[in-house]
């Protein structure tokens, strides 16, 4: 099993499939999943793949493969899922903010759901009364993540149901006899803490016997991956250990137990990621020396829109001095991918690598300036297969309608 792809796969890769390109490797998301699996092996523990991270349907394949299962945000992505090939069984579906004619097309497809509004349970429970059975994403006014962007439980965050309203949840509960199959909270992304996930599992622990037929705790994702060489991952093993103690103490309390549920995104495709491009032109001025590539914030907008950092390597030029450049994009807006970044001396033509590029990069681009989205390629097996075409202009015309 490959762990990384080579510099020289990865060029023969941009040789045939041209540049910009997205190239992930396969053996690597397996290899993530195994490592879940290994540190939860004594806990009963599910894993579902928060597909919103990278959903080519290629990728939902091999995840499906693998062993693990799906975590999607919209309807799309369960039918996505189905068409994977993932039994509805194995398809947990976390509605945020949407119609409840969503949820309905949710229940129809016989996937698990998690609501995460009194609006839309009581509409639920009106609806499906205890035919059903439901998971509450609740927020717990925890502050955790990277930055306020990923942070998803702190107390002005828009998602779950407020920790401090959940009475209201009981008498819906109880009014309606809705089955309440799970209680589901997330706090955010690139949570370094094992212990974040701990508090979540105190509240849990607290709320059990409220809940007389919950069958599964979800904690959520939300694992840190290292961008830089000194970052810190969770410690997985530290939390699976933590987990089989949180186990235990709820058969010693309440001599019940459940499934705990996990959704990592991040952890299993980040990591599997490369964003290959062109150096288009260098631009020498007083200030730095800017190295223009032929992509910006339309194919991976993360540096723009989190601040985040991403490792760029020459692999044209790779045992070159080092010198600074600031890299940034092709549209017309300020798209800087790294402002004074020490890489290996850049020529126009060389190719830049952006590494950890297979969560939210393709996913979140798009065609503004009328620019086309890039090619995906997975290598499997030591040979790159291409999973998605290049877009042609063809595809920028597609589905408008031409009135004049």
């Amino acid at each position: 099993m490959s762990l990384s792809i080579s510099n020289e796969q990865l060029i023969a890769a941009a040789e045939s499939f041209g540049t910009p390109l997205y190239v992930y490797n396969a053996d690597r998301i397996v290899h993530q999943f195994q490592q879940l699996k290994q540190a939860f092996s004594t806990s009963n523990v599910r894993i579902f793949y928060a597909c919103k991270a990278l959903t080519n349907i290629n990728i939902l394949k091999l995840i499906r493969q693998s062993g693990c299962q799906v975590d999607c945000s919209s309807v799309n992505e369960a039918r996505l899922a189905i068409h994977a090939g993932f039994p509805a069984e194995q398809i947990l579906y976390t509605s945020n903010g949407i119609g409840f004619s969503e949820i309905e097309e949710a229940v129809s497809l016989g996937i698990n759901i998690n609501i995460d509004s009194l609006s839309n349970l009581e509409k639920f429970g009106q609806r499906y009364g205890h035919s059903y059975p439901v998971g509450i994403r609740l927020k717990p006014n925890i502050m955790a993540g990277g930055n306020l962007k990923i942070s998803t439980g702190h107390e002005k965050s828009k998602f779950g149901i407020p920790i401090e309203q959940i009475q209201e949840v009981i008498s819906l509960m109880n009014r309606y006899q809705i089955q309440i199959a799970g209680l589901h909270i997330h706090t955010g992304s690139e949570i370094k803490d094992v212990s974040v996930f701990m508090q979540v599992t105190d509240l849990f622990f607290d709320l059990i016997p409220s809940f007389p037929e919950l069958k599964f705790l979800d904690l959520g994702g939300g694992f840190k991956v290292p961008y830089k060489d000194d970052d810190t991952a969770t410690d997985i093993r530290l939390l699976g250990e933590k987990i089989r103690g949180f186990e235990e103490k709820i058969t010693q309390t309440y001599q019940r137990s459940f499934e705990i549920w996990f959704e990592p995104g991040k952890f299993l495709v980040s990591e599997a990621g490369y964003f290959i491009t062109s150096v288009n032109v260098l631009k020498v001025t007083s200030a730095t020396t800017f190295a223009g590539v032929n992509s910006g914030f339309n194919h991976l907008i993360r540096p723009m829109f989190y601040e985040s950092y991403h490792r760029i390597r020459n692999i044209s030029n790779p045992d070159a001095p080092l010198q600074h450049y600031t890299v940034t994009g092709n549209i017309c807006e300020t798209d800087t991918f790294a402002w004074d970044r020490a890489i290996p001396e850049i020529r126009e033509g060389d190719l830049l690598v952006f590494d950890n590029a297979g969560a939210y990069g393709f996913e979140m681009s798009s065609n503004y300036n009328s620019r086309y989205r890039p090619a995906e390629v997975l290598i499997k097996g030591g040979e790159a297969h291409l999973i998605r075409k290049r877009e042609v202009f063809d595809d920028l015309l597609r589905n408008q309608v031409e009135l004049f």
